[in-house]
């Protein structure tokens, strides 16, 4: 796990040594433990740890490590081939390394040390791209081919690990944060109006190739990879290696599958405990982080687990209760943390700083809190249980599409059942609220929304700047017998989980502290996804159904039986009203946003703090928007 960066030269050149600092400083919280770079150019490559003035260079490559696998100086990247024709920096882990070096040495590579970028390197010159998919892991890395002349970026399946690229005055640069290439001059800071349109109105962001607010920096996608002539550098057009798209039905019983989903996620465990330094944990007290914890004991009885938690100061949100059940069952080491508001307004520029990008809510500070719990405890990977609720169907959206489903397909016996069912859980107001999206024509949606209140365009926003800008669009659903199936690969792919994993890279790597996420996997994935649909969400609204049986005997019956979600919450609006000075003073300096209109914001939160309006997600997120253009010197041509 680590950051990593890099520049490819328009013409042969030589770069300022003062950048390749800005670059190495820039990305030292993700790996504090060791540096490098590597710099190539006709005259050959030039690699080492201290940055002299100038540095000849056709192509650089910058890393920054965090040892957990293999921690000796054999380690060390940027790492070449000894043929000197791939040089690669890697971010991540290659959890089946260990499998994919005895299927290389059996071909004839040789290895001289106990590090998967080793290995990584040795895939790439066996089988070129298609080693991505031999891969099992977490991954952005570019790889220099200096026979070809090209260089290969590329990302993991999920986009659990980020990389970012620009044009800047000098060429063509990457990094593993937008912050980073910021450092670079000529990077076009102009903020891009349709993602924050998607980000103020729909809460959506990092999805799609732009991955952010602005419009000089754009990501490579998940699943992608893309190759850089340095012949005639330009913008890489990203190809695809790996879909979700028309995952075979999975037919078997559903006990059988409760029982290969078992064998499944243990294995998907084991692999991710593979590590030369301490391993802990993620606990929420819900099902996924939960059975993680406690695969962990079974898989290893005498491990020492330390476990990290968020409990809120607001007994309605809190899941102590369950964390400590599942405490007591794995014999963990517990650690918790119980910020306030006040602690929220003293972390929140450091928070922005590290979160890079806007963020959806304040449950991103409870996360943050709980990496550096982690990091304060010295253990260097937690494992987490992101990925799960958009596979499995945890959220009530799912439940909803559900639903939608049977309705079109006139199978009314089984939609009462299901409508039944659903009401009773704790979420059943939210699948009701989420129904009509299913249903309702995508041409009836804007009206429809506007008559409850929900309009495409709110009057605190600046509706001039945006139409002229963008097309204002409701979020679009599916509508037919595939509708569940539909939404949760929309989820994995593009609404939900992309945004989660950026908050969980950059929260945990603000502290050194690399998480791994075991759900994702394209193993894992593609079961999951091809199971039938009551599988995933029961006849009666039980969310999750295969899961809790493949997990009963393994995990506390009292956590599989909660049909409650909290998720991971924090008292949002008790925590803004306790800042209200604050709430104001930042609303005040974002006045001059030409993306707001004027004095409506103000107005905005007079009215939730005077009860008139019901409080959501949406001030938080202008809260954000404004102090992360600040902190980023966007503009607004």
């Amino acid at each position: 796990m680590c950051g990593i960066a890099g520049m490819v030269m328009e013409r042969d050149g030589v770069v300022d040594g003062s950048l390749v600092e800005s670059l190495l400083r820039r990305l030292e919280h993700r790996g504090p433990d060791d540096r490098g770079w590597l710099a190539w150019s006709r005259e050959g490559v030039r690699r080492g740890r201290q940055v002299p003035g100038h540095v000849p260079a056709e192509v650089l490559l910058v890393h920054r490590r965090l040892s957990i696998l293999d921690l000796s100086e054999a380690g060390w990247q940027p790492m070449s081939t000894p043929d000197g024709r791939y040089h690669v920096t890697f971010n991540g882990e290659i959890y089946n390394f260990v499998e994919l070096r005895e299927r290389l040495s059996a071909l004839g590579h040789e290895f001289r040390s106990h590090s998967d970028t080793e290995v990584l390197l040795a895939a790439f010159a066996q089988w070129g791209p298609a080693a991505l998919n031999e891969l099992v892991g977490m991954f952005a890395l570019a790889l220099l081919d200096t026979r070809d002349r090209t260089l290969l970026l590329a990302r993991d399946f999920f986009g659990i690990k980020p990389l970012y690229f620009a044009r800047w005055k000098g060429g063509l640069a990457f990094a593993s944060e937008v912050k980073a290439l910021l450092e670079l001059p000529g990077v076009d800071r102009n903020v891009d109006a349709q993602s924050l349109y998607d980000y103020l109105r729909l809460g959506l962001s990092d999805s799609g190739r732009s991955g952010g607010l602005l419009q000089g920096v754009v990501q490579l996608p998940p699943a992608h990879y893309a190759v850089i002539d340095l012949d005639a550098p330009a913008l890489p057009e990203p190809v695809r290696y790996w879909s979700l798209s028309g995952v075979p039905r999975v037919e078997l019983s559903f006990g059988d599958a409760a029982d290969r989903l078992r064998a499944l996620f243990l294995d998907s465990i084991r692999l991710h405990l593979r590590s030369d330094v301490p391993v802990g944990a993620a606990l929420s007290g819900g099902i996924d982080s939960s059975s993680i914890v406690m695969a962990m004991r079974e898989l290893e009885p005498k491990l020492e687990i330390h476990t990290f938690s968020f409990i809120p100061d607001d007994e309605r949100i809190s899941e102590e209760r369950w964390i400590d059940v599942v405490s007591k069952a794995a014999g963990t080491v517990q650690h918790k943390v119980r910020p306030g508001p006040e602690d929220l307004a003293a972390d929140l520029g450091y928070l922005i700083d590290a979160q890079d990008l806007p963020f959806a809510s304040t449950s991103m500070y409870a996360q943050h809190r709980v990496f550096r719990l982690a990091h304060e405890a010295g253990i260097k990977v937690v494992l987490d249980g992101q990925g799960a609720d958009e596979m499995l169907g945890g959220y009530a959206v799912f439940a909803a599409a559900r639903l939608a489903a049977l309705l079109r397909a006139g199978r009314m016996g089984e939609a009462y059942a299901f409508a039944r069912g659903a009401a009773r859980l704790p979420g059943g107001r939210g699948i009701a609220r989420s129904l009509g999206q299913f249903l309702v024509p995508a041409g009836a949606q804007a009206p429809l929304r506007y008559l409850a209140g929900e309009r495409l365009m709110p009057g605190w926003m600046n509706r001039q700047w945006f139409t002229s800008r963008v097309p204002v669009r409701p979020l679009q659903r599916g509508r037919g017998a595939a509708a569940l199936k539909e939404e949760l690969v929309r989820s994995v792919t593009d609404t939900s989980l992309p945004a989660l994993l950026r908050y969980e890279d950059r929260n945990s790597m603000a502290f050194s502290v690399e998480s791994r996420v075991p759900f994702l996997t394209p193993q894992l994935a593609e079961f999951i996804l091809g199971l039938p649909d009551e599988y995933l969400i029961a006849p009666d609204a039980t969310s999750k159904a295969v899961f809790r049986r493949a997990m009963r005997g393994l995990v506390p019956d009292v956590v599989l039986d909660r049909k409650d979600k909290v998720g991971f919450a924090t008292p949002e609006q008790r925590w803004l009203s306790a800042l209200d000075p604050w709430v104001r003073d930042v609303i005040g300096r974002g006045t001059g946003h030409p993306v707001f209109a004027a004095g409506m914001l103000a107005a905005e939160w007079d009215a939730i703090r005077g009860g008139r309006k019901r409080f959501d997600f949406r001030l938080w997120r202008c809260l954000n928007f404004i102090l992360w253009a600040e902190n980023s010197a966007a503009t607004f041509n």
